[in-house]
């Protein structure tokens, strides 16, 4: 970053770190702990779809890693696409495999990335519930590599009080994304 960008102002983005989402089951102890919130076993990743044969090629190399979990007794990964045309792919465990489930959230956005579609990455999510039957997701940023809870409400309404009580119990956890403006909300995602 050069003196110009320093005057006026300018940063530099945030590198993506991938190595971040390793860092949810420690967070899920805490949920669990301060909030009652449990791990689902559900975990998607949203991107952006790109025409073309060799999108297409690594997005079914992504699937039959993941869907590779079913030789083990696990459930075969399911895509999506949502309303405003993004796609999705669900991986399932059992909420007592959140290590194996971010695993495979890992693997997926690492084999985007190093097939040269990190561009097209938008987030991962790592659902929670708590016994009220409260959805949680801790979304990853990919762009800013960092997380924000997403806390849903029937009517797409949202929980912020929850969120930002979640955000406090977290911030020892996980690089949270401090700029409130890029919670977005994430209605309708897979596992929620």
């Amino acid at each position: 970053m050069g003196f110009l960008d320093t005057l006026f102002g300018r940063t530099k983005p945030v590198k993506p770190d991938l190595d971040q989402l390793f860092a949810v089951p420690s967070a899920a102890l805490t949920l669990e702990a301060a909030a009652d919130f449990r791990p689902t076993g559900l975990g998607s990743v949203c991107f952006a779809a790109v025409e073309g044969g060799a999108f297409g090629e690594v997005e079914r190399q992504v699937r039959a890693l993941l869907d590779a979990d079913t030789d083990r007794g696990g459930a075969p990964v399911e895509a999506s696409q949502d309303s405003y045309g993004y796609s999705w792919l669900l991986a399932r465990h059992t909420p007592e495999e959140l290590p194996d489930l971010v695993n495979d959230l890992h693997a997926v956005n690492s084999e985007l990335e190093a097939n040269g579609f990190g561009p097209q990455l938008l987030c991962s999510i790592v659902a929670f519930r708590n016994r009220a039957g409260q959805s949680l997701g801790l979304v990853y940023l990919y762009k800013r590599g960092t997380f924000y809870p997403f806390a849903p409400l029937p009517g797409e309404k949202r929980n912020n009080p929850l969120e930002l009580q979640v955000k406090a119990m977290l911030a020892n956890d996980l690089r949270i994304e401090p700029d409130l403006s890029r919670w977005f909300p994430v209605w309708g995602a897979p596992g929620l």
